[in-house]
């Protein structure tokens, strides 16, 4: 039986962390005006809190195109933006505020944030980092199942291309997505399991249940899920960027990636499903190096710079980008491959800092500085 072509419609959530204008550390008690401004400014979109007080996370409302995208996260950041400045507070979309300590931070008074502190204990407490959702929609269940068993191959690339917590309270990592170190203490996460159907998928979610793991699969943390709340497919891998033109190039990367293997599959054809594992040194390279690593390309076997497969997927989805109307979007991952990701940037400014005889505690604000500009930038 024929199954009908998805609408492919996305939605994007982003988590931001709120900062001090004054000393540029973390908000820790922020006002909730903020949150209730917003909400009210913003009622087409969702704003809600985090489970840190010093985090907001929005979403956009259902796109049916990259252009509604960009004009629905455009306004999001720039009213977010608004009304946190006028308590003196800026917006960081980065996943990691540089050289904040999470011991001082404190969690949203919320009944699931209560349970979740309460069952996941020191692993939650440190979790102030921020990342970047994309929702694609795929009507149809077992469609659902069938891309992401094929589109996980492809999680480590979008990683690579997302990358901004370099930093991990004051130090540098050596990582150019600490946010990945952290969110893999908690249970349920990382690539998700191979399905044979949606009703595989579905019995897992209700051992779980059953067994009192979890309420319901909101709470499978992969890095890619069907979603609990809407009929689509749930990238949840990548960082935030601060960059708002990077986060619309690897949303629309992502809907033409399932776009394409759609295609496959209307035509007989499939991409292979390679294992767990392989799939998984992938995204600890992506992890580890960003765009300037080199990934695995399992077909020959051997490392492939990230810039080159980067280059490859654009051709593999050149005709999915014109279907969807993002070639714009998509041909901005060349540029995200060949100058860098936030994280890039942050280490350099970071050195820069250093090197112009900046304290530590200095070249730490300038980063900060610099993800807080860039934040806004391109929001007219």
């Amino acid at each position: 039986m024929s199954i009908a072509e998805p609408s492919f419609t996305i939605g994007i959530e982003e988590e931001y962390l709120l900062v001090d204008l004054e000393t540029r550390a973390l908000a820790i008690e922020p006002s909730e005006d903020i949150l209730a401004e917003c909400e009210r400014r913003l009622p087409d979109h969702l704003v809600t809190p985090e489970f840190l007080r010093s985090q907001l996370e929005v979403g956009t409302r259902v796109c049916r195109n990259i252009t509604e995208a960009r004009a629905a996260l455009t306004e999001l950041r720039r009213t977010v933006a608004e009304v946190a400045g006028k308590h003196g507070l800026g917006v960081m979309a980065a996943s990691v505020h540089p050289f904040a300590d999470w011991h001082q931070l404190k969690h949203t008074p919320k009944e699931r944030y209560d349970v979740i502190a309460r069952d996941m204990q020191a692993t939650v407490r440190r979790l102030m980092i921020c990342g970047m959702h994309v929702h694609c929609a795929i009507e149809d269940p077992e469609l659902r199942i069938d891309l992401m068993n094929q589109a996980s191959y492809f999680l480590p690339h979008l990683l690579a291309l997302s990358t901004s917590s370099p930093f991990w309270r004051g130090e540098e990592s050596g990582l150019k997505s600490y946010r990945m170190t952290v969110f893999d203490a908690l249970p349920r996460t990382g690539i998700p399991d191979r399905f044979e159907s949606y009703g595989e998928f579905s019995r897992l979610i209700d051992t779980l249940v059953e067994a009192g793991t979890l309420e319901d699969g909101s709470k499978l943390w992969w890095d890619m899920r069907p979603s609990s709340k809407f009929p689509t497919l749930e990238m949840r891998l990548c960082d935030v960027c601060p960059l708002v033109e990077d986060s619309l190039a690897i949303a629309a990367l992502y809907s033409c990636i399932l776009r394409m293997l759609y295609r496959l599959r209307r035509n007989n054809q499939r991409w292979r499903i390679y294992p767990q594992t392989l799939v998984a040194e992938n995204r600890w390279i992506a992890q580890r190096f960003g765009v300037e690593g080199k990934l695995i390309d399992f077909g020959i076997p051997a490392p492939v710079p990230a810039a080159d497969l980067v280059e490859e997927i654009i051709g593999l989805t050149a005709e999915d980008a014109a279907f969807l109307g993002c070639e714009k979007e998509v041909a901005h991952a060349r540029e995200i491959a060949r100058r860098g990701t936030s994280a890039d940037r942050q280490i350099a400014a970071y050195h820069k800092a250093i090197e112009s005889g900046a304290s530590k505690e200095e070249a730490l604000v300038k980063v900060v500085d610099q993800v807080l500009k860039e934040t806004v930038s391109g929001l007219q």
